[in-house]
């Protein structure tokens, strides 16, 4: 049941953006992260477009877009796979509080 949110990603938000560095070890827990959860939540979230966008040297950081042009972000340094994924379910939490 704490997992259900997951597959009801685009019932709160419109996008999700998740910006890493393919090296650096800030953004070792997000490459986990996706590795370990993007494809499950493409496959409960077809629609709702999830992008990864990559560049060397940047810190990871997580963007939510909600109705009517309203973004949250969050950083995701240092964090593990777990951390991120938590990271996530509040952006998530913040765009139904809306």
């Amino acid at each position: 049941m704490a997992a259900a949110w997951r597959s009801n990603l685009g019932k709160y938000v419109r996008e999700i953006r998740i910006h890493l560095c393919q090296k650096s070890q800030s953004s070792q827990g997000t490459r986990d992260f996706l590795e370990k959860y993007y494809i499950g939540l493409k496959k409960d979230n077809p629609k709702l477009p999830i992008l990864v966008r990559e560049c060397s040297g940047i810190q990871p950081k997580m963007y939510a877009r909600y109705g009517y042009g309203k973004e949250s972000s969050v950083q995701l340094n240092n964090l593990d796979s777990e951390g991120v994924l938590q990271a996530m379910e509040k952006l998530v939490a913040s765009g139904a509080s809306s």
